[in-house]
């Protein structure tokens, strides 16, 4: 039996890769499929690990030579999913878990329309703000790109099979082994109250003194 695929988005500051990392420690068996992205390191990051770093011309010979399960390009940088680790962990039954972004996610829908998909969501506009400021990475400009990028993921949440917000790590954690766990299940009311409510704050009201 072939193994089944994952989706995971998310806007930046959900706090996926955080999900991510304590979901694979607690599901050994579940692979992790490795994006490949033409932008550079970040600070602890690790080739093939966190990613494959590769260029543009190397990523663009990949996408034109179908190599690559989705790909889209993102602030500038290209992000993909190679396809060949995907099919190989499936044939040998082990389910797969990718994180992309909604725009990859529609893809992979597109040929593998069994894939379930599930949207992480911050618990609120205020706590999405706190985890970007928090960063200390992006400048006021950057900052409102990624309060605009959030907004459009939000409006494509309906696309997507399941819900689960991250307010607590453990109990996010534990939203998503259940997805895992039984796919079929329909998100919660809490889940579809929080993004109700992200949708009509977004973005946010604190950052218009900054930009």
């Amino acid at each position: 039996m072939s193994g089944q695929v994952f989706i995971l988005s998310a806007p930046s500051g959900a706090g996926k890769t955080t999900l991510v990392r304590a979901l694979l420690a607690r599901r050994p068996s579940l692979r992790f499929s490795v994006s490949c992205t033409t932008r550079p390191p970040r600070s602890g990051e690790v080739e093939g690990r966190d990613y494959h770093f590769v260029s543009e011309e190397e990523f663009r010979r990949l996408a034109e030579a179908g190599d690559l399960l989705e790909h889209a390009w993102v602030f500038g940088n290209g992000y993909g999913t190679p396809a060949r680790p995907v099919a190989l962990a499936r044939a040998r039954g082990d389910d797969v878990l990718l994180d992309i972004d909604w725009q990859g996610a529609r893809q992979v829908r597109a040929v593998l329309p069994e894939a379930i998909s599930i949207l992480v969501l911050p618990p609120s506009c205020a706590e999405l703000e706190r985890r970007l400021r928090a960063r200390g990475t992006d400048d006021p400009q950057a900052l409102a790109r990624r309060f605009r990028d959030a907004r459009t993921v939000l409006e494509h949440a309906p696309e997507y099979d399941h819900l689960v917000v991250n307010d607590e790590l453990e109990r996010a954690v534990e939203d998503l082994e259940s997805v895992l766990d039984d796919p079929r299940r329909p998100p919660g009311a809490r889940a579809r109250e929080v993004l109700a409510a992200l949708r009509a704050e977004l973005p946010c009201e604190g950052l218009a003194s900054d930009v």
